[in-house]
């Protein structure tokens, strides 16, 4: 435990193997973490404030604004003032030629899966099920579990994503379940581990939900929160409202088990909710749609892989027109980057290309063309409503906590600046993200990882990937052979 009682002081983390094949708790080597030569330190924070200085603000908050050049204050977790010209005794960030705002939020990744990224680039939802669900998940030991999370709670991190929600369908044991939600603690990033299916004999879905709720989240105001990955089935969303969990479910296609019409014969019986996040909601009628209004339910939009992998057309205009605001997320990073650049990119390139090319064929009354902006607050105050959150993230308002990112403006790809909102929307990369603070605290200054020890993180993930191929069978070559739909 850290000096403030949490697990997330990374100078006191290391690992034991044996511990975390026993309970998940530890691994063979240290990760890295903690202060040693050559692993960035944060500044400490002076009279336990940090203040940002000079930033082009963007606060997604309607009372405070938005502001050319101004100052945001943070005191110890939470943002304390937001303004021009702030004086106070604390730590300054030159936050000159930077971008300050909100953190992004992710409220759909499979995380577990960050030890096989890209070798599904070509592949459909198919090809998906057949080797990454049926074949390469069971394989997974405790430990391929907690480094893939890990790993990819870093990357999150690392492109100024604050807030994640896990559906890691890797709860082969409980001590899988254990590894990643240990995973995301020690990381420092805010996250829903929403509880999902695991497979073999050892997995104890959904059952096991109550023993995951006393043992780790006696109380669920913490940075790591619970909630549970259900499918369409009632006694699974029974089994969440009964523990008091937000409820993830995956919808797609017209057809079969996970088809929206469904969803709505559970609304039929009064089980739809304001604690219903849909991810993917393809193919779905408006009257459909018009149910998730009604009962107050979330969505949750992967789009560029339900582009990609034949989900169906990601229904951001249906959501739009419906009076949903959707959330973005990333899904999967074995055909995808997982980034919000990416995910903001896409959503508004497809929803002006689908209003554009209406307008060319000459159709009248069309819907608003969305702004770069609409598409910021989808990565950002959405997120945090879909996670049922947003009175504790996702704008800087004085009160929350300090979920900030700074993005560095006088980089080639965006100087000078001259929108900000475009900026980020259509100029920007990872590259551009300086600093990250997640709840008060930094974990990225300058474009560095504090205390973690990239080099080490990249060994264990990499032995993590061999053994997982080696098991499956799969080709070793990193030269590409497959095919779309094989």
């Amino acid at each position: 435990m850290g000096k403030n009682g949490t697990d997330r002081d990374f100078p006191a983390f290391h690992l034991n193997r044996r511990q975390l094949l026993a309970a998940a708790s530890a691994s063979a080597v240290s990760l890295g973490f903690g202060v040693s030569e050559g692993v960035a330190q944060a500044p400490r924070a002076r009279e336990g404030r940090y203040l940002f200085k000079n930033a082009v603000v963007l606060s997604f908050d309607p009372k405070i604004g938005d502001f050319d050049r101004a100052d945001v204050l943070v005191e110890g977790t939470k943002i304390a003032a937001v303004q021009p010209n702030i004086t106070a005794a604390a730590t300054v960030i030159d936050a000159r030629d930077t971008i300050v705002m909100p953190g992004f939020a992710d409220t759909h990744h499979h995380f577990y899966q960050s030890a096989l990224r890209n070798v599904l680039g070509n592949g459909l939802l198919v090809d998906y099920f057949r080797d990454i669900v049926e074949k390469a998940t069971p394989l997974y030991r405790v430990e391929d579990a907690y480094d893939g999370v890990l790993a990819g709670a870093l990357r999150s991190l690392s492109s100024g994503i604050t807030h994640v929600t896990d559906l890691s369908q890797v709860s082969n044991t409980p001590e899988h379940s254990d590894a990643m939600i240990k995973a995301f603690r020690d990381s420092g990033i805010r996250a829903v581990h929403a509880y999902s299916r695991g497979y073999g004999a050892g997995a104890k879905y959904p059952g096991d939900v109550e023993r995951i709720q006393k043992q780790h989240f006696p109380s669920n105001d913490g940075l790591v929160t619970l909630a549970l990955g259900a499918a369409i089935n009632k006694d699974q969303w029974l089994l969440a409202r009964k523990h008091g969990l937000r409820i993830f479910t995956h919808v797609v296609g017209s057809v079969g088990a996970v088809a929206p019409g469904n969803v709505i014969k559970l609304g039929d019986e009064g089980l739809m909710g304001a604690d219903n996040v849909y991810i993917h909601f393809t193919n779905a009628t408006d009257e459909q749609m018009k149910k998730v209004k009604d009962t107050g339910g979330h969505i949750s939009l992967a789009i560029p892989i339900e582009m990609v992998m034949r989900h169906g057309t990601p229904p951001l205009q249906q959501s739009l027109d419906h009076g949903i605001r959707p959330s973005l997320s990333s899904d999967v990073e074995t055909t995808m980057a997982a980034d919000a650049f990416t995910q903001m990119r896409a959503a508004f390139t497809l929803q002006r290309m689908q209003i554009n090319e209406r307008a060319v064929k000459g159709e009248k009354d069309l819907p608003a063309l969305l702004t770069a902006k609409d598409v910021i607050a989808m990565a950002t105050i959405e997120g945090a409503r879909t996670n049922g959150v947003e009175s504790r993230t996702g704008s800087l308002t004085p009160g929350k906590d300090a979920d900030i990112v700074m993005l560095r403006t006088n980089m080639t790809n965006v100087m000078p600046l001259n929108n900000a909102y475009s900026a980020i929307v259509t100029g920007m990369d990872t590259s551009n993200v300086d600093t990250v603070m997640v709840s008060g605290k930094i974990l990225k200054a300058r474009g560095r990882f504090i205390g973690v020890n990239t080099a080490a993180l990249q060994r264990r993930i990499t032995a993590s990937r061999d053994y997982i191929i080696e098991k499956a069978g799969w080709p070793k070559s990193v030269i590409d052979t497959s095919m779309p739909g094989h």
